[in-house]
């Protein structure tokens, strides 16, 4: 197949979680971009008139919203069912919808922990479980997981979030492991330091906004926009053979 192809995503229908601002939209959009209709998903999520659905259907896209708090068990699997019912098709699956707390480990409440393991670790296991179910039946399927950089170190006054990071880079390898002889490609995506919602706090602190620009090769913050060629990437026929590969992002920060 030609390589220019193999990156075009027409006819295909991606779910997006978190897709309503940030990296999660970025991928979205980059998505749409390369032809594919989107099923958007998040807490915060309108579920008409949003300017994600605005600018999806300005490229000649679908576009379909959800609501659902993935905190929530009830509302996860409601969410699920829901979906599942209502989309024949879910060729592509970005599992992106995350959250963190910060505070020092010593004072880490039990609630501060419970909330970011059951929204980064326990709702993307689930989704994954539930949406490959269906991928394994008709042989194919493309799921794209939401890591960090914290798959990989240890950071610093986010145990939590760490701890969720570090098990969902496992539970990307152990997918892959049982179904890339089954046509569904498992990967992710680790972004470094972007400029979003997550990361006002350091970039409002001039000591850590400092260290962490000095320790990036690209000199720069990253953006949502620096994640559309990734994505579409791991997502498109030109991964077929890529399974439990987790791709930094990062402006070279893992490199260094």
């Amino acid at each position: 197949m030609n390589v220019l192809k193999q990156f075009n995503l027409t006819g295909k229908t991606a779910l997006v979680t978190g897709c309503n601002k940030g990296i999660g939209k970025g991928m979205a959009m980059g998505l749409a971009e390369a032809g594919a209709d989107i099923i958007g998903v998040s807490a915060s999520l309108e579920l008409s008139g949003s300017e994600i659905e605005k600018e999806v259907i300005a490229l000649d896209r679908k576009f379909k919203a959800y609501q659902a708090d993935f905190s929530d068990r009830k509302s996860l699997y409601a969410f699920i069912e829901k979906v599942l019912v209502e989309n024949s098709s879910i060729d592509i699956f970005i599992n992106n919808a995350g959250t963190i707390r910060r505070a020092a480990a010593a004072e880490h409440s039990d609630e501060n922990w419970d909330t970011v393991t059951a929204i980064n670790l326990d709702a993307p296991f689930i989704l994954a479980r539930e949406i490959g179910k269906h991928m394994l039946q008709k042989g194919s399927g493309k799921i794209i997981f939401t890591c960090s950089l914290l798959t990989f170190q240890g950071g610093i006054n986010v145990i939590s979030y760490a701890a969720s990071k570090g098990a969902l880079g496992s539970v990307v390898k152990g997918l892959a492991n049982e179904w890339a002889g089954k046509g569904v490609n498992v990967n992710g995506i680790a972004p470094g330091y972007i400029a979003t919602d997550n990361t006002k706090a350091l970039q409002a602190d001039p000591v850590r906004n400092k260290a962490i620009l000095d320790r990036i090769p690209a000199g720069r913050w990253g953006s949502p926009e620096d994640f559309k060629g990734a994505v579409v990437y791991l997502a498109s026929d030109a991964a077929n053979y890529v399974h439990g590969e987790i791709l930094t992002v990062d402006g070279g920060w893992m490199g260094r």
